[in-house]
């Protein structure tokens, strides 16, 4: 990180931070603190600040935010760094109240932009593990709905009271419904059909065909004005995809690392629910398996249902996605997982070879979600390509284009 408006890690050299809940006035300096060395003091620490001057006090305040949440980090006690005590609540005395979460969700949010609280809120929930953020109420009635605070709801909610519960499922509906209004028009237009050479009569801004109408209007060009007078604009047609008789089977892990392909898996395939032709089931696994069909429709629904951690089935799993199989050649399962086997991996890798054998695309996806940064067992992914199995990591809309290559065939 390189300055306050994008948070700091606990990198920076902590020094006598002032207790968390006061906050000091401006420097002694007579001035305005300058902003460029207020920011080198916000990176660096309260050490640096006989080189930089002291702090204002609303910089003041981001660094005692910042203190303690990442004041706490163990490797400063390894490295011998010295507590300043401002994330360390307090038990007795004269001293300030100590500092909940509460406390410090509404400091962020009035002291920093919206996605350093974004960055904050992940650290604070992913790295450090404060699970009052989603687990207490007060706290929940005032977070920010993210991606982060979705995996975690995911990740603690078998600890949720209903009331807790309730408050949860805000979150669930606002991101849900984000994803929702952003994937869903790129993965219906990944499958409602390619641009054609044949010129169309409907006139579509995204079907636009920019070199034939400069072209057909090169007649029109006013070499005066250097500007080319469109009289006719002309437009490209879209071939139909047929998507008549196709399954698709999403077989998702469940376990704790793969909350985030869980929930874009829920999501891509709400989007694909309904298509004409398109049959699309959804079946989460861990050491058991459940199918998760029949709220496909209600991915916020469907999420509720879902339950972060056990152990992984794969082959259970394939086995179970293989019995749903009506016509192999027109099926795709799509093997959603980190490939950490934790069954019998030659019972895996004979389900898989037994699919492609009989006609079916089987995909191993090592990520669905936005960054489909693959994190997995390298040697179980390469023993099921070899059994026949197409392995990687895509985006929903990666995937929806897949799809809609192999339905357009």
């Amino acid at each position: 990180m390189t300055g306050p408006d994008h948070g700091t890690g606990p990198e920076r050299a902590p020094g006598p931070v002032p207790p968390y809940g006061t906050v000091p006035g401006p420097g002694s300096s007579g001035g305005a603190p300058d902003a460029g060395l207020e920011r080198w003091r916000l990176v660096l620490g309260a050490p640096a600040e006989r080189h930089t001057g002291p702090l204002g006090r609303s910089r003041a305040g981001q660094d005692a935010a910042l203190d303690w949440l990442y004041g706490r980090d163990p490797d400063l006690a390894r490295r011998g760094v010295r507590r300043s005590g401002s994330a360390t609540p307090r038990t007795g005395g004269e001293g300030p109240s100590p500092v909940t979460a509460i406390d410090w969700l509404d400091d962020i949010h009035r002291l920093f932009p919206r996605e350093t609280i974004e960055r904050l809120e992940r650290d604070a929930v992913e790295r450090y593990g404060i699970q009052e953020i989603v687990t207490d109420p007060a706290v929940l009635e005032r977070v920010e709905p993210s991606p982060t605070l979705l995996r975690a709801v995911l990740r603690t909610k078998h600890l949720m009271n209903p009331q807790v519960l309730r408050l949860a499922r805000r979150i669930v509906e606002e991101v849900v419904g984000q994803l929702l209004a952003r994937l869903r028009p790129e993965i219906r237009r990944a499958l409602h059909g390619t641009r054609s050479r044949k010129p169309s009569r409907t006139a579509l801004a995204r079907d636009f065909d920019f070199a034939r109408t400069v072209r057909a209007n090169l007649a029109h060009y006013q070499p005066a004005e250097r500007r080319l007078l469109i009289e006719r604009a002309h437009f490209h047609s879209r071939t139909r995809r047929h998507v008549t008789r196709w399954q698709l089977i999403l077989l998702v892990d469940q376990s704790g690392s793969m909350a985030g392909s869980v929930i874009h898996s829920a999501v891509t395939a709400a989007c694909l629910w309904g298509l004409p032709g398109l049959k699309t089931h959804l079946v989460a696994f861990d050491s058991n398996v459940v199918d998760l069909s029949a709220d496909v429709s209600d991915p916020v629904e469907l999420l509720m249902r879902v339950q972060l951690g056990g152990g992984t089935d794969i082959a259970r799993a394939v086995t179970y996605g293989a019995g749903l199989v009506e016509n192999p050649r027109r099926t795709i399962v799509a093997l959603i997982t980190d490939f950490h086997e934790g069954g019998d991996a030659y019972r895996l890798r004979r389900a898989v070879r037994s699919l492609v054998e009989q006609g079916t695309t089987v995909l191993g996806l090592a990520a669905l979600d936005e960054d489909a940064n693959p994190d997995y067992d390298r040697e179980v992914a390469a023993q099921l390509a070899e059994a026949g199995a197409h392995i990687g990591a895509m985006t929903p809309g990666r995937l929806a284009e897949f799809v809609a290559e192999r339905l357009g065939r």
